[in-house]
C-alpha cells in the first residue's frame, strides 16, 4: 500500500465513499423532516464537522510510524463502516424521541443529522492526513507532488462521489442499498490498510472478526421494511390508507401529505386546498363552453380526476417534475394519464419554451412546506401573466403561519407588482388551534364575481375571499418582501417561531 498510486486510489474511494453518505443522508432524513434549506445546511455542516474532526485526529495519528499509522487507519475504516451501517438503525430509533423532545424544527434537523452523521463523517476524516503522510514518508524526492497527488485524489474522489450518489447509485439502489454498499466498501478497506500494515497473524484476525459487526448490520438493514413505497429520484413517495380499506388512500412525498383520494367519488376534495383550487378554478370558468388549464405540480391529480368526472370542458396540461408520481398516481390513486396531457419537466421551463396560453394556471408544487423558490417570484409571475388568456387567472397555494403570516404577504406584494388584481382566498372552518394555514391567492386582469361559495364534494363547505382592507394592511407591513429571482428569503419568511 506504500506505492503512491494505491494510496492516491485509497484516498479518492474514501472521499468518494464519505459523499455519497452526505447525498444520502438528505434522503435519509426527507421522510422526518422534509428536504429544505435547512436540511441540506445541516447536513453540510455536520459533515464538515465530522471531517475536521476527524482530519485533527488523523493528523495525531499520522504522527505513529507508517505501519501503526496505517493500522490505525484499518480501524477507523472499520468504525466508518460500523457507523455507516448503523445509521438506518439509529435514524428510526431516534427520530421519535428527537421530534417529540424539541418543538422547533430546526433544532430537530440539527439534532437529527448530528447524531446520525457526525460519527461516519468523523471516521471518514481520519485517512486523509495519515494517507498524506505516509504518502510524504515514502517518496520523500517526489513530496510536493506526492502530497498535491493526494489532495487532488481526495478532490476528485469528492466529485465522482457526489456524482456516483446523484445519478447511479440513489437511483438504482435506493439509500439503503446504497449505505450497504458504502459500509461494504469502508470494511474493504478498512481490512486492505491492516494488511498493508504487515496486520498478518493478530491485527489482521481481529480486523476480520470487528468486520463481521457492520457487514451483519449491512445484512440486517436489506431486512428492514422500506419507509418509502417507492424512492425516486426526487421524493421518498408513500401510499397510505388511513383505515385500512382501499376506499381513501394519501399520497405523501418525503413527509408531508400532498393529497388525499378517495376510489368511488373523483369529485371528492378531501383537503381544503384542493377543495379551493378546484372550485375557484371551476367558478372563474363557468358558463364557459371550453377553457384551458396548467396545472403547476401533479401530486395525486385530484383536479384533473375531479373535472373529468364533473364532465367540465377543459384541456388540461400537468407539469410534474417526477414520472413516479404519475406512475403511482395513476396506479394508486385512479388518476387516467388520458385526461390530461402530462410534461415531466420543471413548470417554469415549460412554460417559457412553450407559447401556449391558458385560461387558469394553477400553482400547487411544493418542496418541504413552501413553494420552489423560482416559483414565486416576480419573475415567474410576469411569465404566467403572459401565458395567460384574456379574463384568465393564476390561482395559487400559499401555506402560512398564523401568527406571522410574512409568505403570504410577500407573495401576494410581489404578484401586485404583475397582475392587475390580486385576491386572497380561505376556508373559514379552518381549526384555530392549527398553527399553519391554507390560503389560496387568485390573480388576473380582473376579479372574481361573487365574494363566497360553496363546494359540493364530497360535503358542502363555504370558501371565502378575505376583505381588500385586510390584505392591503397585510402587505403594508414592513416585514413583506418583494420576490425576486435575485432575492427569495422563503424559508426564512416561513420558518416557525421557536
Amino acid at each position: 500500500m506504500h506505492k503512491l498510486w494505491i494510496l492516491i486510489a485509497v484516498q479518492a474511494t474514501v472521499a468518494a465513499a464519505s459523499l455519497v453518505v452526505e447525498i444520502v443522508a438528505g434522503r435519509m432524513l426527507a421522510p422526518y423532516v422534509g428536504m429544505s434549506l435547512y436540511t441540506w445546511t445541516s447536513i453540510i455542516a455536520v459533515v464538515l464537522a465530522g471531517f475536521s474532526a476527524g482530519h485533527w485526529a488523523g493528523g495525531r495519528l499520522a504522527e505513529l510510524s507508517p505501519d501503526q499509522a496505517l493500522r490505525a487507519n484499518g480501524w477507523a475504516m472499520l468504525a466508518a463502516a460500523l457507523t455507516t451501517g448503523g445509521a438506518l438503525f439509529l435514524l428510526r430509533g431516534v427520530a421519535g424521541p428527537v421530534i417529540t423532545t424539541f418543538e422547533h424544527p430546526v433544532a430537530v434537523i440539527v439534532v437529527l443529522t448530528t447524531l446520525v452523521f457526525f460519527l461516519p463523517s468523523f471516521f471518514a476524516g481520519i485517512p486523509a492526513p495519515i494517507l498524506s503522510h505516509v504518502a510524504v514518508l515514502r517518496h520523500p524526492d517526489r513530496a510536493g507532488r506526492a502530497l498535491g497527488a493526494m489532495f487532488a485524489a481526495g478532490a476528485w474522489g469528492a466529485i465522482l462521489g457526489t456524482l456516483a450518489a446523484g445519478f447511479v447509485f440513489i437511483s438504482w439502489l435506493g439509500s439503503t442499498g446504497t449505505l450497504v454498499v458504502v459500509t461494504v466498501v469502508y470494511t474493504l478497506l478498512g481490512l486492505h490498510s491492516l494488511w498493508a500494515a504487515r496486520g498478518f497473524g493478530r491485527w489482521m484476525t481481529q480486523g476480520t472478526i470487528a468486520a463481521l459487526v457492520p457487514l451483519a448490520l449491512t445484512g440486517a438493514t436489506l431486512t428492514r421494511p422500506d419507509p418509502c413505497s417507492v424512492e425516486s429520484n426526487y421524493f421518498c413517495i408513500r401510499v397510505v390508507e388511513p383505515s385500512g380499506a382501499v376506499a381513501e388512500r394519501l399520497m405523501v412525498l418525503d413527509h408531508l401529505v400532498h393529497g388525499v383520494s378517495v376510489a368511488d367519488d373523483p369529485r371528492a376534495m378531501l383537503t381544503p386546498h384542493a377543495m379551493m383550487l378546484d372550485g375557484l378554478a371551476r367558478l372563474r370558468m363557468d358558463g364557459r363552453s371550453a377553457w384551458s388549464a396548467f396545472l403547476i405540480g401533479g401530486g395525486n391529480y385530484a383536479l384533473p380526476r375531479a373535472w373529468a368526472a364533473h364532465g367540465a370542458p377543459v384541456d388540461a396540461t400537468v407539469a410534474e417534475m417526477d414520472p413516479e408520481v404519475t406512475r403511482i398516481a395513476a396506479e394508486q390513486f385512479w388518476f387516467d394519464p388520458d385526461t390530461a396531457n402530462v410534461i415531466h419537466a420543471d413548470a417554469r421551463r415549460v412554460l417559457y419554451q412553450d407559447n401556449a396560453s391558458y385560461d387558469i394556471v394553477i400553482g400547487d408544487a411544493f418542496t418541504d412546506i413552501a413553494v420552489p423558490e423560482h416559483l414565486i417570484t416576480r419573475e415567474f409571475f410576469s411569465l404566467v401573466n403572459d401565458r395567460l388568456n384574456t379574463g384568465g387567472a393564476y390561482i395559487m397555494n400559499v401555506i402560512d403561519h398564523m401568527d406571522r403570516l410574512e409568505a403570504l404577504a410577500s407573495v401576494v406584494a410581489t404578484a401586485e407588482q404583475v397582475f392587475d388584481v390580486v385576491e386572497v382566498w380561505a376556508d373559514p372552518l379552518h381549526d384555530p388551534s392549527e398553527d399553519r394555514r391554507v390560503f389560496i391567492m387568485v390573480a388576473g386582469d380582473a376579479p372574481t364575481p361573487v365574494s363566497r361559495f360553496t363546494h359540493m364534494h364530497p360535503e358542502a363547505r363555504q370558501v371565502v375571499r378575505v376583505g381588500g382592507a385586510s390584505i392591503r394592511d397585510l402587505v403594508a407591513r414592513e416585514s413583506t418582501v418583494i420576490l425576486t429571482d435575485d432575492y427569495v428569503p422563503i424559508a426564512r419568511l416561513m420558518g416557525a417561531r421557536s
